[in-house]
């Protein structure tokens, strides 16, 4: 269903190998880690979507299987925050993830309301930028929502840049354009500095 990252698989032959003593006291504090980005993931929604949406890691493991419409996700690691995403969304971000031009079918919506954390952030010009430089506009955004639509010609008018009181539009001339609609204080801003 999601490609987001792909896991290497372990081909074993043979007879079935025990579980070690190592693998049996990992086990707490793995499901301690999957708790933890349970936690992480639904801290994205809305109260009413957290209690019926599915959780998934990064490589696309369900961590909890949900009713609701939205899939959330923890943080990858350095980049944005934790988000929850309705169908739509899921497939533009597994598009982005992977270098590919997305198909959008109709208005998605997705949920970023912790923030994108400390280190993370995004370029509001170039949809591959890791890391801040003088000139791509990063921003540390607050809590936000964010919109995709079929067609960009739709958004036109709107803001592109950060530096505006309400909704802009991120990534404005690629095919992952998409509203930014900040709805608290923002973050702390990275400073290129200290890159």
């Amino acid at each position: 269903m999601i490609r987001i990252l792909t896991c290497a698989a372990v081909l074993m032959s043979g007879a079935a190998f025990a579980q070690t003593d190592v693998e049996k006291i990992d086990e707490p504090a793995a499901q301690a880690n999957e708790d933890a980005m349970i936690v992480e993931a639904l801290s994205a929604a809305p109260p009413q979507v957290a209690e019926t949406a599915t959780v998934m890691n990064l490589d696309g493991k369900v961590l909890r299987e949900g009713t609701g419409a939205f899939t959330c996700f923890p943080s990858p690691p350095d980049f944005a925050g934790p988000m929850c995403f309705d169908e739509r969304f899921v497939g533009w971000m597994d598009a982005l993830m992977n270098g590919e031009a997305p198909n959008v079918s109709g208005v998605g919506f997705a949920y970023m309301l912790a923030g994108d954390s400390p280190t993370g952030g995004a370029s509001n010009i170039d949809p591959a930028a890791r890391t801040p430089t003088a000139n791509n506009q990063w921003v540390v955004e607050g809590p936000h929502v964010m919109i995709i639509v079929p067609d960009e010609a739709m958004l036109a008018g709107l803001p592109t840049t950060p530096a505006t009181e309400g909704p802009y539009v991120m990534w404005p001339g690629s095919p992952y354009a998409h509203v930014m609609w900040p709805v608290d204080k923002r973050g702390e801003q990275r400073a290129v500095a200290d890159q």
